[in-house]
């Protein structure tokens, strides 16, 4: 077993690409916070194919974190040089690479300090984020910049030790500023629709809380591109840890793929970019469409059939896929309902996104959890499917689907599978959502009284009462009766 780092790449097994860059020349351009499995196998692996072209060196990843428990994951990465195994798991045959365009991890400290003076180094040009749609303190129902958080309203009173990414985003600039040097370009690389003007709504609206002339700064000086981001990659787990030590190596976080990569991105930094596009990402005017497509056919279409799997107590999305039911259920809502609210975009059309979708999420390699596609699904179900449903209603097209998929959630959120096990908390608002939802199982109109998650929806009447009707048929005789009914209609 060839444990990974600097010293061993040129021994790595067979088969397995490395890095032909020195990494010693490899300086830094890019800190990026959230550096979980997505990162490593998208943003960072198309900085890394750059890299090997002999590109881009003077833009290498500084990887960062703002939760104490980010800090076992930078320590991991310290130990074998910040490299990563990434593995394709592609039906036709498994591959791997390494990848090395990551270079060091900030500590993780209360305060965040090393974060601030990491990004105020007028090396760093872009500092980019994955932290989920629930990482942005987005008011669930409006969409607005939720001001009056603890955790914000901390970080505007105390600026120079803030608690949140975006308050040390805020210090950086200030420090920037200060010392004449020139703004970042801030990058977001979350599922989030408009994900480049949340990010400056919510850096410039916290940076004014304390500072308006430092906010004005960062309107005129900062950019703040929209992208559209899209690879499939699981949790990393003990079948994922075997696999790569069946390979060969002992990498204590590797990342595991599907054979499909999509990067659209909007071309607006302020400080320069890598050349993206000559490996595969797209720039483009377009990033809306891209991203609405995505977010609605892909995320959307992840939540619908996650809930109805998590009830059957079905573990992957592959095997949800397999069950006859609930593809088939995917691909009726998907193109009856959410195709008609979908723009086609250059060299795809919504129809035939539903056809790659739904290989991409049966494909039998990939060990993606009904779990982890579910979690979170107060932000996933307000950002991917909602808006789809009002879209919908305001077209006068079908949402017996889309409302099938809000009563299946409901019923998960019950926390009890059909075969009696319990759901472990898997949302941020669990416990409150499992309350509720024992509370109205008799009156089920009563859960879209959730005005922070639904809003106005409940006082539609077509929606309202197609709801009633599912949750009610899914309590009374089971998840797969309320399938079969929607597939007979």
């Amino acid at each position: 077993m060839m444990k990974l780092s600097n010293a061993t790449l040129d021994d790595l097994p067979a088969g397995i690409e490395r890095p032909r860059y020195d990494r010693s020349q490899l300086t830094p351009g890019i800190v990026h916070i959230g550096l979980g499995n997505f990162h490593r196998a998208h943003q960072a692996w198309y900085l890394h194919r750059l890299m090997q072209q002999g590109e881009a060196l003077d833009w290498a990843i500084i990887g960062a974190g703002v939760r104490p428990y980010d800090e076992a994951q930078r320590l991991k990465l310290v130990e074998q040089d910040y490299l990563t195994t990434l593995i394709e798991l592609d039906p036709a045959g498994v591959s791997a690479e390494v990848v090395g365009s990551m270079i060091g991890y900030v500590p993780i400290v209360e305060g965040h300090g090393p974060l601030i003076a990491q990004m105020s180094d007028p090396a760093i040009r872009i500092v980019a984020l994955t932290v989920t749609e629930g990482g942005y303190y987005l008011d669930p129902a409006t969409k607005s910049f939720d001001v009056d958080h603890p955790d914000i309203a901390h970080d505007a009173a105390h600026p120079h030790t803030p608690r949140t990414a975006f308050g040390a985003i805020v210090a950086a600039l200030r420090a920037r500023r200060d010392a004449g040097v020139g703004a970042f370009a801030c990058q977001s690389c979350d599922n989030l629709p408009g994900n480049g003007q949340r990010l400056k709504e919510v850096v410039v609206t916290l940076a004014r809380l304390s500072d308006p002339e430092l906010a004005d700064w960062i309107e005129a000086r900062a950019s703040f591109p929209n992208s559209m981001v899209d690879c499939i990659v699981p949790a990393t787990g003990e079948r994922e840890l075997a696999r790569v030590r069946k390979m060969g190596v002992e990498d204590n976080a590797p990342v595991t793929h599907e054979n499909f990569r999509q990067w659209v991105i909007e071309d607006d930094f302020c400080a320069g970019r890598p050349d993206w596009d000559r490996v595969g990402a797209t720039f483009s005017d377009q990033v809306h469409d891209f991203e609405a497509m995505k977010l609605r056919l892909l995320n959307g279409g992840h939540q619908i059939i996650a809930a109805p799997a998590e009830v059957l107590s079905i573990d992957t999305i592959a095997e949800t896929m397999a069950h006859p039911r609930i593809r088939a259920m995917f691909r009726k809502v998907a193109t009856d309902e959410i195709v008609p609210q979908v723009h086609p975009v250059p060299g795809m059309t919504p129809a035939a996104y539903v056809d790659l979708i739904e290989v991409r999420f049966s494909n039998p390699e990939i060990h993606d959890t009904v779990r982890r596609v579910a979690f979170d699904g107060s932000s996933r179900h307000s950002g991917a499917v909602l808006p789809v449903i009002r879209d919908a209603l305001a077209a006068g097209t079908p949402v017996e689907g889309l409302a099938l998929s809000q009563a299946l959630w409901a019923r998960m959120c019950e926390g009890t599978r059909e075969d009696g096990t319990q759901i472990v908390p898997n949302d941020p608002v669990w416990d409150d959502l499992q309350d509720f939802a024992r509370q109205v199982r008799e009156t089920p109109l009563a859960w879209l009284n959730l005005r922070q998650i639904y809003g106005t929806l409940g006082e539609n009447e077509v929606f309202a009462k197609a709801f009633d009707g599912w949750l009610r048929m899914i309590w009374s005789d089971g998840v797969e009766a309320a399938l079969d009914a929607y597939l007979d209609r």
